[in-house]
């Protein structure tokens, strides 16, 4: 074995005599920042991190409704009126259901409200409502909680992207699109982007060597495993789908986020990668600006030209600052109107409120308050297509750094307490 190399179950054991050296991929991205040389034994396990905006989420829940023999089955159920697929177990006259809720379904009577608000409902513990119509044409209510549901556990079909993408509108009409909370205006005049850049779990471990089948993660404070890859994964531009337990998600790394094109779901993954080679430490010292990404036109995903990650990150601001003394008290407050997960809030002529623990650090707030009470630095986008060349300034952030910082710290710690066990992977994703 080369100097340079190590393997599992020499990490493992370094963890458990309490030698093993830990880092966020933050901390080491700021050694490096700094101007300090990280070498090879400088450091054994560097934690990871992403929390962002993840369509390919879905919940399959198995609950008691009513008594056994009160209905034969269910072919329709909603949860606060999120709709959700019946099976696909039929459990005949036991009195329950086997549902299936997808984390972008929504409520028909409240649009703003979808499986991801429900999602984080369950996580807080709420009582949420559930309406059954049975085989026979019946309907009747219930209500449940997390801790009467023996079966709650969360699927990720495409998460985790090893980086994403950055979004622009060249034409001249406003459009609706999920990667906007309100209207994307058009001519190239502002710009939304997903990633957490130097955080994130694959940029880390880009040819997947330490995250597998079978590699134990937390998806929103909660143990569980990557299954593989997700859906549109390729080997140049890969994701993961993975699976945890509900009942012990955290739920402020959850929730919804109401997009112009309806409700998406908020998802926070952090991932051990095992530093085993100088070839994976390559990559964990990568910076922002080390990383690619892609300007794309938000009406058809067609690239137009490229810039990187320290466009949006670097010298930006991960947190939104909400100074009261601005506010105006305007009539309407449109940043109570649009703001993507209902962190603002007045009533009148008051100073608006700001729940700090429902912002999402998206930013929109900074642009539409008349005020100026929100502030944040979000990045410009160089954008240079070779027929134009302009910054664009950065609206919207569908990626939360402050808390995928705070995941990888989490992690961190677990490991060194011995509460979360690193797992090699069964199998190789990309051989």
């Amino acid at each position: 074995m080369s100097e340079n190399t190590r393997t599992f179950s020499q990490i493992q054991e370094k963890i458990k005599q309490g030698k093993a050296v830990v880092l966020t991929a933050d901390e080491i991205c700021n050694r490096v920042r700094s101007g300090e040389i990280v070498r090879f034994e400088d450091v054994d396990v560097v934690t990871t991190a992403t929390r962002a905006i993840m369509s390919g989420t879905y919940a399959v829940l198995s609950f008691p409704v009513a008594e056994p023999d009160s209905f034969i089955r269910a072919s329709h159920v909603w949860m606060n009126g999120v709709p959700a697929h019946v099976g696909p177990c039929p459990n005949e006259r036991i009195g329950i259901v086997d549902i299936i809720v997808n984390g972008t379904a929504y409520s028909k009577s409240n649009p703003n409200y979808g499986g991801g608000h429900l999602f984080k409902d369950l996580a807080e513990g709420k009582a949420v409502v559930v309406k059954v119509e049975t085989f026979e044409g019946r309907f009747f209510e219930t209500r449940t909680t997390i801790k009467q549901i023996p079966h709650a556990r969360l699927f990720a079909t495409r998460h985790a992207f090893k980086n994403y993408l950055a979004f622009v509108n060249p034409k001249n009409e406003p459009t609706s699109s999920i990667f906007h909370a309100s209207q994307f205006k058009g001519n190239l005049s502002e710009a939304t982007f997903c990633g957490c850049g130097e955080l994130n779990p694959i940029k880390n471990d880009p040819k997947l060597e330490t995250i597998g089948i079978g590699t134990r993660i937390l998806i929103n404070g909660a143990e569980g495993f990557v299954a593989g890859t997700g859906t549109r994964s390729s080997p140049e531009k890969p994701n993961l789908s993975g699976f945890a337990d509900m009942k012990s998600m955290v739920s402020e790394y959850m929730g919804g986020f109401i997009t112009s094109a309806g409700p998406e779901i908020i998802n926070t993954w952090a991932v051990p990668v095992p530093v085993l080679n100088q070839n994976l430490l390559d990559s964990i010292i990568k910076l922002d600006s080390e990383l690619k990404l892609d300007i794309v036109d938000v009406n058809g995903r067609v690239k137009l030209c490229e810039t990187t990650y320290a466009d949006v990150w670097e010298g930006s601001d991960t947190t939104v600052t909400y100074n009261p003394d601005r506010c105006i008290k305007c009539c309407v407050c449109e940043v109570e109107r649009t703001c993507p997960t209902g962190a603002v809030k007045c009533s009148g002529l008051t100073i608006a409120v700001h729940d700090a623990k429902l912002c999402f650090n998206c930013g929109l707030c900074v642009s539409i308050c008349d005020g100026r009470s929100f502030s944040a630095n979000l990045g410009t986008l160089h954008y240079n297509d070779g027929k134009t060349e302009k910054d664009i300034p950065v609206v919207v952030r569908q990626s939360d750094r402050v808390r995928a910082l705070k995941a990888a710290e989490e992690l961190k710690q677990k490991i060194l307490s011995g509460d979360f066990k690193i797992t090699e992977p069964v199998e190789r994703i990309f051989p």
